[in-house]
């Protein structure tokens, strides 16, 4: 196998805010990229969130099709308890085992659900939702993590979860505390450049492969100053500071994916995407509250914290606790997740007792109906542009993990799962984000030049990969192979060829079976959800 292909994630990248940049000169390697290669909006999936957005992208399928919805996940389909999404929870082969099942050498750095790391042909060193501590155990193969340790600039404090860093974020931080955000942000991507730069050189593969989150990030705390739209005219001198360093920032990146490319040579394929893409939000829906008011939602008497007037959290600390908040013998529907976007009903009750199928579609029919009605006061619109049932939105053969309804939220609002007076709270300062389009950009010896093109999907990137790797694609992937990026003599001199379905790869055998997060753990990756953009 002689062709390589570099894969470059840019969590959460968005052309709002990478246009911009590029034309100020902030970022002229991407901008020279862009002009070089294809570019194009690269439509997300439902809902656009991160872990089950890059599992899509990795293993080119669906979330009804992989397995993973959120950041939790139901342990049974009736289940009320949910566990922290893993790499067991991921129901179909990925890019890193097909490759390497091909024969083909693969490096994974900072992609979320891989750990327990899986067994590659290659090297796993799972990132941003590790505990630090357990990071030894994260790399695979056995005495890798001893090997990057003897790197200068290794730090596995700022390459994981360290929440003596991490909680720092953005409960009303104050001035110094966005400083603090943005720089340790910084250092991150220059420390995973710093290992993928060391594997490179060290342990060549054929799919070299990294995920740098930092942008995500910064688009959730700094976005009013990363939006020309939102840009202060007149900043104070603390606002200044905060776009000078966001400047750093990418520009910073900028640096990183040159030196990247240049060390892939230009024979190899370049593909840059994001999981999704970014935008304002001011509006937040406290749906448990509207179910509340609808006669579908009680609490216990030890009931879940009120949000009250400036209170404005989403209740990412709240998530596995609904199990003791609310009252199962009179909830009927609850959301479970500020990130899930979905509404799940109650069909078996603490008696034993059971909701009949027709039962069951009669309340998930009348709940559609009401929520597709239900209009954002501050806004005039409805609060979703579509609210969908799981056989719409999952199809596949895990959907009965998923939540039995889904909401379409129209730009600008979130979810809160805690308990409030009002249904709808207007932030008085918009935060970033996730939005469905996020970025395409490539580069390669089969692809075109200075080219745009469209109807791209997150599905399609793996098929890509596979074909510029000159691999056979598995004949199950969702995703379709980009014929309007290649040349247009591509297919004529390497024509697409197809291989039968391949299997999810297991955990390394040098693992523990009982290997994972463990409760400690498990909290203080809940603690970090919410120090990160997804409340404010």
């Amino acid at each position: 196998m002689s062709d390589t292909v570099l894969f470059l994630g840019l969590d959460g990248a968005t052309f709002t805010v990478l246009d911009p940049l590029m034309r100020r000169g902030v970022m002229p390697f991407l901008r020279d990229f862009v002009a070089g290669g294809v570019r194009g909006r690269l439509a997300s999936i439902l809902p656009p969130l991160t872990p089950p957005a890059w599992t899509s992208l990795m293993t080119g399928k669906r979330p009804g099709e992989h397995g993973v919805f959120d950041f939790l996940q139901k342990e049974e389909p009736d289940s009320r308890y949910f566990r922290m999404a893993a790499s067991q929870n991921i129901g179909a082969a990925t890019i890193w085992s097909i490759v390497s099942e091909q024969g083909g050498r693969v490096t994974a750095l900072n992609f979320p659900l891989m750990f327990p790391p899986p067994a590659v042909n290659g090297s796993v060193v799972p990132g941003g939702w590790m505990p630090w501590r357990q990071l030894r155990l994260g790399c695979y193969p056995p005495g890798l993590f001893d090997r990057l340790k003897q790197l200068p600039g290794f730090n596995a404090r700022e390459m994981a979860l360290d929440m003596a860093q991490e909680a720092k974020a953005i409960e009303g931080c104050d001035e110094g505390e966005y400083v603090d955000w943005i720089t340790l942000h910084t250092r991150r991507e220059q420390r995973w450049f710093e290992i993928m730069r060391y594997l490179m050189r060290e342990e060549p593969a054929e799919l070299t492969g990294i995920v740098f989150d930092g942008v995500d990030k910064l688009q959730h705390q700094c976005w009013r100053f990363l939006d020309p739209a939102l840009r202060p005219a007149e900043p104070t001198p603390w606002e200044q500071e905060v776009m000078r360093l966001c400047d750093d920032y990418f520009r910073q990146l900028d640096g990183i994916l040159a030196a990247l490319v240049e060390q892939a040579g230009p024979e190899a394929t370049v593909v840059m995407a994001s999981d999704h893409g970014f935008g304002p939000t001011s509006d937040i829906a406290h749906l448990n509250s509207w179910l509340e008011q609808e006669g579908y939602l009680a609490w216990s008497e030890e009931s879940a914290p009120r949000a009250e007037g400036a209170d404005l959290q989403l209740g990412f600390a709240q998530m596995t606790r609904h199990v003791y908040q609310l009252d199962w013998d009179r909830t009927r529907a609850y959301v479970a997740t500020p990130s899930s976007q979905g509404v799940h009903i109650v069909r078996e009750r603490p008696d034993g007792s059971r909701l009949s199928d027709i039962a069951y579609r009669q309340l998930r029919d009348e709940l559609v109906a009401k929520l597709s009605r239900l209009i954002n006061p501050a806004t005039g619109k409805p609060l979703a542009s579509a609210v969908q049932t799981r056989e719409e939105v999952y199809a596949g053969p895990f959907a009965a993990l998923a939540p039995d309804i889904y909401l379409a939220l129209e730009d600008g609002a979130t979810i809160s799962i805690l308990r409030s007076d009002e249904v709808f709270h207007h932030r008085p300062e918009p935060k970033g984000n996730h939005r469905w389009d996020g970025i395409f950009l490539a580069r390669g010896p089969l692809l075109r030049q200075g080219a745009c093109v469209e109807d791209l999907s997150l599905l399609d990137i793996a098929p890509l990969m596979l074909y510029s790797l000159d691999l056979a694609m598995p004949s199950d992937l969702s995703g379709r192979l980009p014929e309007d990026a290649l040349l247009p003599d591509a297919l004529e001199r390497r024509p697409p060829r197809l291989t039968a379905p391949s299997l999810p790869s297991a955990p390394s055998d040098d693992l523990a079976p009982e290997a994972g997060l463990g409760v400690e753990d498990e909290a203080a990756v809940v603690r970090r959800l919410r120090a990160l953009g997804y409340v404010e």
